[in-house]
C-alpha cells in the first residue's frame, strides 16, 4: 500500500508507482504509454486520471475497478447516489472543483469522499486542513464524477479555471496575447498559451457547452467572481484571483474592439469564437464601470436559436395559428412584449425567418443586432453618430421595404413612424416592455399615440415569459391539495383527476430538476371589439376582459396549462407570471 501511495512516476528509478503502477500491474496499460501520458498531464497541469480517460488509453470504468482493488477502497456507483441529499456545507466548492472530489457523508471524525484518484495526497491534506477531519476515500468513475461536479459546482471540465491563471502567468504572455483581435487565430500559437487567454477561452466554451445565455465577470473590493446565467438563473462558476481583473478586462476589450484606454464610461462590442471546425459563435460584450473595476457581461448569440422553428418555441396550436395569420398580412403592426431575457428577439427572428424569401425585402433596426441572418438587411442603431431608431426607420421607408423590424419602441417619435409605416402598406414588428398584452395598448397610449392610430395599425400583441422546463428524467408527480390548485388559478373544471402537477427533483442530466426553458405566451389579436375599446380610450382591464371573452389566455392561465402538460412546475409559473 505504501508503494501505491507514492508519486505516480519516480524519475530517479524510472519505475512507475501509484496509479500508473496499479494499472500496469493489472495489465490495463503498458509502462511506456503510462509514462508518456503522465508527462503530458503534468505539462498541461491536468491530473493523470483525466489524461488517461481523455486519451482513450483506459476507460473510467476500468480505472475505478482497478484502483478500488489496488488501494483497497470501496467502489461506489454515482448513478445510485441522490445528489440532492449530499452535504453542501462540509467542504468548500472551490476545493471540490480544483481536486475533482465529492463529499458523500460525515462519519464520526472522518469525511467519506468520492474520488477517481485515491493516491492524491495533496487533496487529502487540503481536506484535513480545511475541515480538521480525516479522509476516507471511496473510488468512483471519473466521467460520472465530472458530470456531477459540473452540476453542483459549475465546472464543465476537469482542469479548474483557477489553475489556468496560476500556472505560468506573466505580463509578457499577456502583451503577446493582445496582438490578436479574435479567438479565430491558431490555437497552438504562443498567444493562446497565455493564462488569461486560456482562462477566457475556457469560460466562453464552458458557458456555451452548458447552455448559458450570459457570462458575468464581476470585480469586488477583495474578490473576483465569474457567473453564468443558465436557464435564467445565475450560478457562480469561478473565483479567480482579484489581480486578474485588469488583465482580463483588457483582453476582452481588445478582441471586442472596445477602447482599451477608456474605463470611465460603459462600452459595447462584439467578438467571435470558433467552436469546432465549422461552428462560430458571436458574443455581445458590455462593460460597466463599478466601484472596484469594470464589470463585463458577455451575451452568447447563437444564430441557430432563431432557426428552431415556431414549433420549438412552445406556442399552442391556436396561439401559433393566430401569430402566423398576423405576420402573413401585407401590412399592420405585430408587437412582442415582455421583460428583458424573455425571448422576444428569438420570437421576432423566428417570424422573420418564416417570411425571409427571395421576393421579400426585410430591414431591421436594433441596438445592437444580436442574430445575423442572411437575406435580412440589418442596421445597428448608433445614437452617438445620430443613427437613432427614428432615423433608421425614415431611411427604411425610402428603401422600398416589405417588412420592417424595430428592436424596441422607446419613444413617441419611433412609435409614430412605426405606426405610419404599418398604415402605409408595410408589416412592422417590434417589442415593448410591458407586463402583458392588454397593457401594451395602454403603454402606447401613454407615450402619446392617438387611439385611432393604435386601433388602425396594431393587428396582434404577444406577451411572453420563459419558464424553466422540468427534466423529463427525474420529475415526479405530486399530490397537492385541491384548494392550493384553485388558489394558483385553476378552475373547478380543470381538476378532473386526469392529471397531476410535477415537482423538480434533480439528477445527473439536469440543473436542480430543470433542463432548458419553455415559452409561456398570451397571444391577443386586436379584434373589432378591442378596436372599439381602444377608440373609446378604454383601460387595460377592459381590453383584458374582452380578450378573455374571445378565448385569449392570460399569461398565468397559459403557464398553468403548461403545468398540466407536465412541462414545468406550478412554483415556476407563479414566479415568472407574477400576477
Amino acid at each position: 500500500m505504501n508503494n501505491l501511495n507514492a508519486p505516480i512516476f519516480d524519475a530517479g528509478s524510472g519505475k512507475l508507482s501509484g496509479i500508473g503502477r496499479a494499472l500496469v500491474l493489472a495489465g490495463n496499460l503498458d509502462q511506456k504509454t503510462a509514462e508518456k501520458l503522465f508527462s503530458k498531464a503534468n505539462a498541461q497541469g491536468k491530473s493523470f486520471v483525466s489524461e488517461l480517460v481523455a486519451s482513450g488509453a483506459v476507460s473510467s470504468f476500468t480505472i475505478a475497478h482497478t484502483l478500488c482493488k489496488a488501494f483497497m477502497s470501496p467502489l461506489v456507483d454515482l448513478d445510485a447516489v441522490n445528489i440532492d441529499k449530499l452535504p453542501s456545507d462540509i467542504l468548500d466548492g472551490k476545493i471540490c472543483r480544483d481536486y475533482q472530489i465529492l463529499p458523500l457523508t460525515k462519519r464520526n471524525n472522518a469525511l467519506v469522499i468520492a474520488t477517481a484518484d485515491p493516491s492524491n495526497r495533496e487533496a487529502a491534506d487540503k481536506i484535513k486542513f480545511a475541515t480538521q477531519l480525516s479522509v476516507e476515500w471511496v473510488v468512483v468513475e471519473f466521467d460520472k464524477l465530472i458530470k456531477i461536479n459540473t452540476l453542483r459546482y459549475g465546472e464543465a471540465s476537469e482542469q479548474s479555471a483557477t489553475s489556468l491563471l496560476t500556472t505560468g502567468f506573466d505580463e509578457k504572455s499577456l502583451e503577446s496575447a493582445e496582438d490578436t483581435n479574435t479567438f479565430e487565430s491558431n490555437t497552438e500559437s504562443e498567444v493562446d498559451d497565455a493564462p488569461v487567454v486560456r482562462f477566457l477561452r475556457k469560460m466562453l466554451s464552458d458557458a456555451y457547452a452548458i447552455g448559458a445565455s450570459d457570462l458575468h465577470f464581476e470585480p469586488y473590493e477583495f474578490s473576483y467572481r465569474v457567473r453564468f446565467r443558465v436557464d435564467g438563473v445565475l450560478r457562480e462558476i469561478a473565483a479567480p484571483p482579484i489581480s486578474i481583473k485588469e488583465k482580463l478586462a483588457s483582453r476582452i476589450k481588445v478582441i471586442s474592439r472596445i477602447d482599451i484606454s477608456e474605463k470611465r464610461v460603459p462600452q459595447d462590442g462584439r467578438m467571435k469564437m470558433k467552436m469546432g471546425a465549422e461552428k462560430v459563435i458571436d458574443f455581445r460584450v458590455s462593460t460597466l464601470p463599478t466601484l472596484f473595476g469594470e464589470k463585463i457581461v458577455i451575451r452568447i448569440l447563437d444564430p441557430s436559436s432563431a432557426q428552431m422553428g415556431i414549433e420549438a418555441l412552445g406556442y399552442e396550436d391556436v396561439e401559433k395559428e393566430r401569430l402566423l395569420k398576423a405576420i402573413n398580412r401585407p401590412y399592420g403592426m405585430v408587437l412582442v412584449t415582455g421583460p428583458t431575457g424573455s425571448g422576444k428577439t428569438v420570437s421576432l427572428y423566428t417570424c422573420l425567418n418564416i417570411l425571409n424569401r427571395p421576393g421579400v425585402n426585410i430591414a431591421t433596426a436594433e441596438d445592437p443586432s444580436e442574430i445575423n441572418v442572411p437575406g435580412i438587411n440589418q442596421v445597428n442603431v448608433n445614437e452617438k453618430a445620430g443613427l437613432t431608431f427614428a432615423v433608421a426607420l425614415r431611411s427604411f421607408l425610402r428603401q422600398d421595404p416589405d417588412i420592417i423590424m424595430v428592436g424596441e419602441i422607446r419613444d413617441l417619435e419611433t412609435a409614430d413612424i412605426s405606426i405610419k409605416a404599418a398604415q402605409t402598406g408595410h408589416m412592422v414588428m417590434s417589442t415593448l416592455h410591458t407586463n402583458d398584452a392588454p397593457s401594451t395598448i395602454t403603454r402606447l397610449r401613454n407615450m402619446g399615440v392617438a387611439p385611432f392610430n393604435i386601433a388602425s395599425s396594431v393587428v396582434l400583441v404577444t406577451a411572453q415569459r420563459l419558464a424553466r422546463r422540468l427534466c423529463p428524467k427525474c420529475k415526479v408527480a405530486i399530490d397537492l391539495p385541491r384548494q392550493a390548485l384553485l388558489d394558483a388559478g385553476y378552475q373547478e373544471s380543470d381538476l378532473d383527476g386526469s392529471w397531476k402537477p410535477y415537482h423538480a427533483v434533480g439528477c445527473n442530466s439536469c440543473n436542480n430538476g430543470f433542463k432548458g426553458r419553455v415559452g409561456i405566451y398570451q397571444v391577443m389579436p386586436v379584434s373589432d371589439e378591442i378596436q372599439r375599446i381602444i377608440l373609446r380610450d378604454g383601460s387595460a382591464m377592459d381590453i383584458a376582459e374582452q380578450a378573455e371573452r374571445e378565448g385569449v389566455r392570460s399569461l398565468r392561465t397559459s403557464g398553468l396549462h403548461k403545468v398540466k402538460l407536465g412541462l414545468t412546475s406550478i412554483e415556476e409559473v407563479m414566479a415568472v407570471t407574477n400576477e
